[in-house]
């Protein structure tokens, strides 16, 4: 690729940009290259001379001008590939990456004065899941990662010195040719994904990455605290358990998500096993055999004369032979290396745990020197974390479908004619009396609706697999929209009829409902509705013998209803207000954070967001989604991954115990400040979004949303209804759009408003002294400097209501200035990014690569709107919204 801008000073792109151009002029000829140059520099031009009075233009429009459609399709998927390689480089240089790690967390909390005592207590009841879904922003095909994946193992063997790969290839020559296969490799999705497609997926980043990296991870973290560290850091699931708005999600698809981890993980111990029975061996001849170790090898069926005095080779086989036949039993297929012997499949992950343990106490004799964790404790911590489900599968419904079925098994059942019709207290006391007894309402001889035997047939999919797989497997039912306490009753009442929930004095649930609040005013009333849910005397004592109650915050949808600070501020309040309320019920919060990759839904730095909690609201235990492209930039490479795990948790543990950094009387004044600058904000917002005449048709032609619908990179449709209403629109195409037309406007827009009319020194010190507000501007800072107003009034031409389009686009681009130069003031800096070199440097690198790729698809969009029917215009719109997102990184 050309020489990027002078603002790169990253080795790693120069290097890999200068691969692609020569692969360009190989493979798409010089006049593709050189026509790829001129645009390039004009653009660069443009970009290093600035644009106030719009030098530049015409230059960089005629060189666009001039490309044909098939140089359209290669001059944009030059430029993806660019902004891809560049992703990379910056990912392997930590610009992109959290940098902090737990041994480094426990220092800080010495200095400050808490003693390893309390850390320890803390982690002893710790939980940190990040759980992948299938939210759908990931725009790159499976195949481009994957050869993205294979380039950064290429640099890393070229960091440590080495000139060839262990299979004898040049490394430079290596990487250049996956850089051609990349060329050469289609894009776009032919067909949309399906279920088992996300499954998938899901499962090659458990399998590759979080298989191996959590139990070295765990290893390391002992070795910091000095004594084994719990197994507190757990992956989670929605995949295949996420139905609210799919129709895809149902029983079938749960089953074969639970078989196929079941499958991945049984397959990864077999392997390991495998590999420690070539490890493991030691002959009695030279080492003393605990008795356990001789029973356990005696009783393996290993009879082979090679490895007579091999015990722990023989108990291994004997492990191996179990964990086969287990194999067999949960996935109804043979091991791929089933070895000769045969084995009673192990009825549960502690049998597999207690046999190997017994091989760890066994090796533990004598010095210690074989003691060390090594391949075997690994393997113990694996099935700790891990055990026969892989991975921890939510299920997730909206509440309004739990409402239709239990109004249809009571109506059936002959105990309420119109349940949808009783208010709250009654709703409330027939779901407890239903609960308390044994009674079912399903009949095997009553017919019943598609939904209502849709929503029975995954319950009974969820019994079995706690049956199956063990209760680990499932342990969340997360309700959508969750109002009110018989939106949670509902949930128990459907687990009851599949003996998930069974009455008693105290009752027992294997799943537990957890609320999802979502927008601004549930948000408002989450305390409320939890005090008044923990208040009843079954549900506590659940709850405490669980150990914990969880509440699932929103922040996509919450943003999209009130605007970024209201949503910000909202989440933050809600959290504190909750803490009281649980306090006052004996019963530990668990928060689970519904965070997506871009600003407007939660994104940004993770360790960042959690340090930033309010005090007292993670206390060692945090779920946090993670969504679409954010997936693989995380956890693309064991690296990358082992980087951002240990960042989150060491940002819980700090978030846990760290003393508060704000004085009563600052977070006083600084609450109520926030308050003030939320309402001024969500009133901005909310006239903007809501209260504009013809706001819905003015975004629906000026950013490509109707086209996002188009690309295949989700099972879901866009919208929960066929309404085009924004309220009904899903949050990720709401905020996706937005960004291609380079507005962002979720990230930002209304608080301009907020902070103009905001005291500026008070607002400064809060931007100084606040964790919250701190990254709360961060984040917004990255969204400006991402987002270009130029460019955006090019998308507004495409309204076709001139009056309509000056009169929303110019509220857009004041609104943009006056929060631009707030937070300039806030911040006391005289540019974006100022104190932020290496974000400044990353975005102002990819600046040139965007814009021609925005010109181009509003061109396209254009003449696609006009009615032109060349397929390679559609095609042509989707390879620059794939090219667009992957340049701007955190777009969905």
């Amino acid at each position: 690729m050309p020489t990027p801008p002078p603002v790169a000073n990253n080795p790693d792109i120069r290097y890999l940009g200068a691969q692609l151009g020569d692969v360009i002029r190989a493979y798409g000829g010089a006049k593709l290259f050189e026509a790829t140059e001129r645009i390039r520099r004009a653009s660069v031009e443009r970009h290093r001379e600035g644009r106030g009075d719009g030098s530049g233009d015409d230059a960089l429009d005629l060189q666009l001008g001039g490309l044909d459609l098939d140089e359209t399709l290669s001059f944009v998927r030059g430029f993806m590939l660019f902004s891809m390689l560049a992703n990379l480089a910056e990912d392997r240089q930590g610009i992109q990456t959290e940098s902090a790690d737990l041994a480094s967390a426990l220092h800080t909390l010495e200095e400050a004065g808490v003693d390893r005592g309390q850390v320890e207590a803390l982690l002893a009841r710790a939980l940190v899941v990040p759980v992948l879904t299938a939210h759908p922003t990931e725009v790159r095909r499976k195949s481009m990662i994957d050869h993205r994946n294979h380039i950064a193992t290429l640099m890393a063997m070229r960091d440590r010195g080495l000139t060839e790969t262990p299979d004898g290839d040049l490394i430079d020559e290596a990487v250049a040719r996956q850089i051609a296969l990349l060329w050469r490799t289609r894009v776009l999705r032919r067909e949309r994904l399906g279920v088992a497609d996300e499954v998938e997926t899901a499962l090659s980043y458990l399998r590759d990455v979080f298989l191996p990296v959590l139990p070295m991870l765990h290893q390391r973290w002992s070795r910091a605290l000095g004594a084994r560290a719990p197994s507190f850091l757990k992956p989670g699931n929605w995949i295949g358990g996420d139905r609210d708005g799919n129709p895809f999600v149902d029983a079938q698809s749960l089953r074969h998500t639970l078989s196929r981890a079941c499958e991945t993980v049984l397959q990864f111990y077999l392997d390991a096993v495998h590999a420690l029975g070539a490890e493991l061996s030691i002959s009695a001849e030279h080492a003393p055999v605990p008795d356990a170790v001789r029973q356990l090898a005696d009783r393996s069926g290993d009879d082979a004369a090679s490895r007579a005095d091999e015990p722990y080779r023989r108990a291994l086989s004997g492990i191996h032979a179990r964990l086969a036949a287990t194999h067999l039993k949960h996935t109804g297929k043979p091991a791929p290396r089933p070895g000769r012997l045969a084995g009673e499949p192990y009825p549960d992950p502690a049998s597999l745990r207690a046999d190997l343990v017994t091989l760890a106490r066994g090796l533990a004799e004598g010095d210690g020197t074989l003691a060390s964790d090594g391949a075997l404790g690994r393997l113990i911590r694996g099935v700790e974390l891990f055990g026969f489900h892989l991975a921890a599968l939510d299920l997730r419904q909206n509440s309004a479908v739990h409402e239709r079925v239990v109004a249809e098994l009571l109506r059936v059942a002959g105990v309420e004619a119109d349940y949808a019709a009783l208010p709250e207290d009654a709703r409330v006391a027939l779901l407890r009396r239903e609960l308390a007894g044994p009674r079912p309402l399903v009949s095997r001889y009553a017919a019943y609706s598609d939904e209502t035997a849709s929503e029975l047939a995954i319950m009974a999919a969820a019994a079995e697999a706690h049956a199956t797989y063990g209760p680990q497997a499932i342990t969340t039912y997360i309700v959508s929209m969750g109002k009110s306490v018989s939106d949670l009753l509902e949930v128990h009442l459907l687990l009851k009829e599949v003996g998930l929930y069974r009455p008693g004095d105290p009752p027992e649930a294997a799943i537990m409902a957890v609320p999802l609040f979502e927008t601004i005013e549930d948000l408002q009333a989450a305390p409320a509705v939890m005090r008044d849910w923990l208040r009843l005397p079954e549900v506590a004592a659940v709850a405490r013998a669980r150990g914990h109650q969880e509440v699932m915050i929103g922040y996509s949808d919450s943003n999209k209803d009130g605007g970024y600070l209201t949503s910000t501020w909202n989440l933050s309040k809600a959290s504190s207000a909750l803490a009281p309320v649980f306090e006052e019920a004996g019963v530990a919060m668990q928060l689970f954070h519904g965070r997506g990759g871009a600003v407007g839904r939660g994104g940004g730095s993770s360790f960042a967001a959690i340090r930033a909690q309010p005090p007292g609201t993670v206390q060692g235990r945090i779920r946090i989604t993670e969504q679409g492209e954010v997936i693989a930039g995380k956890y693309g490479t064991r690296e990358s991954a082992v980087t951002n795990l240990e960042a989150m948790a060491s940002a819980t543990l700090l978030a846990s115990l760290e003393p508060p950094r704000l004085s009563n009387a600052e977070n006083g004044s600084f609450s109520a400040a926030m308050e003030a600058l939320s309402e001024a904000a969500f009133r901005a917002y909310r006239d903007l979004v809501y209260g504009t005449d013809g706001f819905r048709a003015f975004f629906r032609q000026m950013t490509p949303i109707s086209e996002i619908a188009n690309l295949k990179i989700g099972s879901r449709p866009a919208s929960r209804t066929k309404s085009d209403r924004i309220e009904d629109l899903r949050a990720i195409p709401w905020v996706f759009s937005w960004s291609q037309a380079r507005v962002m406007l979720p990230g930002w827009y209304g608080v301009g408003s907020a902070l103009e009319a905001g005291d500026p020194a008070l607002v400064a010190d809060m931007a100084e002294g606040w964790p919250l507000f701190a990254a709360t501007l961060a984040n917004m800072e990255m969204v400006l400097a991402k987002s270009d107003m130029d460019v955006a009034a090019r998308y507004a031409g495409l309204v076709d209501d001139g009056a309509l389009r000056e009169r929303v686009f110019g509220r857009i681009r004041s609104e943009w200035d006056r929060t631009h130069d707030a937070l300039l003031r806030a911040t006391g800096q005289s540019r974006l990014l100022e104190k932020s070199g290496k974000l400044d440097a990353s975005i102002r690198l990819r600046l040139p690569y965007i814009e021609p790729l925005n010109l181009l698809q509003i061109e396209l969009l254009k003449r696609h709107r006009a009615g032109e029917t060349d397929e390679r215009i559609g095609e042509g719109i989707l390879l620059s919204i794939n090219a667009i997102a992957t340049a701007l990184r955190n777009s969905g």
